[in-house]
């Protein structure tokens, strides 16, 4: 798979927006093209925890993110013909962040109900990386079941658990610390967050 494979990017409907929006920001901002899919009930929570006006949502990603030629292309989640339904696309893998338990579930069972859901089966079948970072609490045991059932496939299950080792001083440096951990999992480069050992700036 060539470096310049792009990332597939998924929202759902589990609180958290911020920590996918920031990721979709950093690989942008650092030059990497994403394939972004959004499910309805991930613009619900984009409108209510970050105040996008999704009224149209393709005009929404504009304003947020800037015009597609920075990077990004959106597949609305009913379109199971979209790019990324096919092993044949060549992507680098997917990150569901945040991913509700409801769309675990989905993955978990093979479901492929909505474009997100095959998407992520299509990373499944083909051995791509998928990350998923659920946002939950508490857990029953059925989301633990879930949960370990993708991690047995392969799955890498990032938690929004963030730490605090690393001193921080604001919601955002807590932002950064879960999304620096993804990135780790995307064997992406980054300083979002100071690591285990470093010395203080």
């Amino acid at each position: 798979m060539s470096a310049g494979s792009p990332w597939v990017i998924g929202l759902t409907g589990a609180s958290g927006a911020v920590y996918g929006v920031r990721l979709i920001r950093f690989m942008l901002e650092t030059g990497r093209s994403v394939h972004l899919i959004i499910t309805d009930a991930g613009w619900r929570v984009l409108k209510e925890e970050l105040g996008w006006d999704v009224s149209r949502r393709v005009e929404a990603l504009r304003a947020e993110l800037g015009e597609p030629e920075r990077g990004w292309t959106y597949h609305p989640n009913g379109d199971i013909g979209a790019a990324t339904a096919s092993g044949s696309f060549r992507t680098a893998g997917m990150v569901i962040v945040p991913c509700s338990m409801g769309t675990l579930s989905g993955i978990a069972r093979g479901a492929s109900d909505n474009l997100l859901e095959r998407t992520a089966d299509v990373m499944l079948k083909e051995g791509r990386p998928l990350i998923v970072v659920p946002r939950e609490t508490p857990l029953h045991a059925i989301h633990l079941e879930n949960m370990l059932a993708l991690s047995r496939m392969g799955v890498r299950i990032i938690p929004a658990m963030p730490a605090f080792y690393q001193g921080p001083q604001t919601v955002s440096d807590m932002v950064d610390f879960i999304v620096g951990k993804v990135l780790d999992n995307m064997g992406l480069d980054h300083q979002l967050y100071r690591r285990w050992g470093m010395p203080d700036e």
